[in-house]
């Protein structure tokens, strides 16, 4: 007769209710995280008509924040592994607070730099999508792709929360307390991730949802030499590969086209056409209700179909939707705008769980940092975009030619995800 004790009730209970806690406690902090980068495409106007200041000066802050919330994910993702998510993140949140709080009494462009670009483009960068990866890898061995999708549209849910709020105030009682909702917004949050978030399974005696109960706990390991010197390391290792580069070329044109142009000047450039900045925050909020459903279903599909054949059907349709956006824009909402809505909604960050499984399936346990850099190449894309498009709006007086470009670009990204190897060993 067998001796092994079968895995507890208790236990079993427990392993099915701490992952999705957690998963609900990151969804809840990038919601709030995301609030702040929805806060530009509603701000530029107003700032423009109250200090004079042009799409390109202003859009040059965008540029900063999105560039360090690149840059710092890759150390952020070291840094949860040396000294937890819970302090990481939750110290991120109160970096954006205060960067959005303090940005009530800015009078000069580079104090809109320091504030928007610096301090919120860190704080968010420690809460960007390489804390997904970190979440997903820890918690969950099955639906790993369903729960990436759900924790990525927490971005676009934070749009949609804050967007048409920040737009109404802007509108009606001017952009500072549009601002302050973010701040508010952010402390809400530092509460739960303090006495919610954990890092590991075994911290609170379970496992990861899909983990069998009775093998062994993995062991959590710092990373030797400190948290910055890890980032680089495997930096390093990894751009010796060619997937990497694949990954990260990919990725930065699906920041360059959403974030950085779309996300950042989308209300403007409806604006140029007569639509009012309200309908027009309204119609971008609308594709966060969509890009919720389209990204959560791209994770259930990552689960089951090929990572790379979802990723060049993402970049031409989104490419498509791109091109023929300049002759739907109006002074109104009409069927053909709001078809453009719902489609390039469902497409929006759909790409984010493909592009995590791969880097898991190639780089594994080093995924997250990989996934970091990788999400660093998004934002620097993202921030050539907010500031290529700001620059050819006041040299041209149209975004059509940003518009068009961009979907080139994604036509090269297609290509580009089709030549990353399907399977591959990992490290």
């Amino acid at each position: 007769m067998s001796t092994t004790a079968s895995p507890t009730p208790t236990l079993l209970r427990r392993s099915n209710t701490w992952p999705w806690a957690v998963a609900a406690t990151a969804f809840v902090s990038l919601m709030c995280a995301a609030g702040f980068r929805a806060a530009p495409g509603v701000l530029i106007d107003p700032l423009h008509m109250e200090f004079g200041w042009s799409h390109g000066e202003i859009s040059a802050a965008v540029s900063v924040n999105l560039v360090l919330n690149g840059v710092i994910s890759p150390f952020a993702a070291a840094l949860m592994e040396r000294f937890g998510m819970r302090r990481v993140v939750s110290g991120g949140l109160l970096l954006v607070a205060a960067g959005s709080g303090l940005t009530v009494f800015v009078d000069a462009p580079w104090q809109l730099v320091m504030l928007w670009g610096v301090c919120i483009g860190v704080g968010t960068g420690a809460t960007a999508l390489a804390f997904v990866a970190t979440v997903t890898g820890r918690w969950f061995v099955s639906h790993r792709g369903l729960v990436s999708g759900v924790l990525t549209a927490a971005q676009s849910a934070g749009g949609l929360v804050f967007l048409p709020l920040m737009a109404w105030l802007a509108t009606s009682h001017g952009w500072r307390p549009a601002s302050l909702v973010v701040t508010a917004g952010a402390l809400l949050v530092v509460p739960l991730v303090l006495f919610v978030l954990r890092d590991h399974p075994s911290d609170v005696g379970t496992v990861a949802l899909g983990a069998d109960p009775a093998a062994p706990a993995p062991v959590a390991t710092r990373p030797a030499g400190g948290a910055v010197r890890h980032a680089l390391a495997v930096l390093r290792e990894a751009s010796r590969t060619r997937v990497f580069w694949l990954l990260a070329g990919s990725f930065a044109i699906c920041g360059a086209t959403t974030v950085g142009l779309v996300n950042t000047h989308f209300v403007p450039a409806a604006h140029d056409h007569g639509m009012p900045e309200t309908t027009a925050a309204g119609l971008l909020a609308v594709v966060g209700i969509f890009d919720v459903a389209g990204t959560v279903a791209s994770g259930w599909f990552t689960d089951r179909i090929d990572p790379r054949k979802l990723l060049v059907a993402y970049y031409l349709l989104r490419g498509a939707s791109l091109v023929v956006l300049p002759i739907l824009l109006g002074p109104a909402a009409t069927p053909p705008i709001w078809a453009f809505i719902v489609f390039y909604g469902l497409d929006w960050v759909a790409t984010v769980p493909p592009t995590v499984t791969l880097a898991r399936e190639h780089f594994g346990e080093k995924a997250p940092v990989v996934f970091g850099w990788v999400f660093a190449s998004h934002q620097v894309g993202s921030a050539i975009a907010a500031v290529g498009a700001g620059v050819l709006r006041d040299t041209t007086g149209s975004y059509t030619s940003a518009w068009l470009t961009a979907g080139s670009l994604c036509a090269l990204a297609a290509v580009l995800a089709l030549l990353i190897p399907r399977w591959a060993s990992p490290s």
